[in-house]
């Protein structure tokens, strides 16, 4: 609530009445001064406007960028750790697989089975024994067979002393003596 001053002498109201007109010239400047910044406001609002989006899609493409990067970086980063964690567990494995392919091949061996290097080592023997065999067959005959070959013969031999017998007796009936019997029977 504003207080009345007392009234004074004339100097003093020419004073109040001078600064009462500054006062007002002031406001009046500054409400000047308002509207003309309203105006120039409206008038390069849009400059001002535009030239705030363009300096926000310049700072989005730049955050665009480093946001990329990092996820490149991550990314690799993921991808040396999964490969990392994949050769470790593969490690893994590998010993589990050795292992047990151990234990297996010891139980096999206290059963008895024969193993593969066994077994490949058999067929090794065994055709080196048959290329043996087939050499020694070809430089020299064996004793069977000599005998082989000398029984044939005498096989083949009986049957056609038969035959002969046999075409004597039907053309001479009568000339059939008991010398012409015995070596048809041996």
């Amino acid at each position: 609530m504003a207080k009345k001053m007392p009234k004074t002498s004339g100097n003093k109201k020419q004073s109040d009445a001078q600064l009462s007109s500054t006062v007002k010239d002031s406001a009046q400047q500054i409400w000047l001064a308002g509207l003309g910044a309203f105006s120039k406001a409206q008038e390069e609002g849009g400059k001002v406007f535009e030239a705030l989006v363009k300096e926000g899609l310049t700072i989005q493409r730049k955050t665009q960028a480093v946001t990329e990067e990092k996820i490149t970086e991550a990314t690799s980063r993921m991808t040396t750790m999964a490969s990392d964690i994949g050769s470790k567990a593969q490690g893994q494995w590998d010993k589990l697989e050795n292992l047990f392919e151990e234990r297996v091949a010891k139980a096999l061996a206290r059963l008895g089975v024969p193993s593969a290097r066994d077994i490949e080592a058999l067929n090794a023997r065994i055709e080196a024994l048959t290329q043996a065999a087939a050499g020694k067959a070809a430089a020299a005959p064996t004793k069977t067979a000599v005998r082989k070959a000398a029984a044939r013969p005498a096989v083949k031999a009986a049957p056609a002393k038969k035959a002969l017998a046999k075409s004597r007796t039907a053309a001479a009936p009568k000339a059939a003596t008991a010398a012409d019997d015995t070596p048809a029977a041996s």
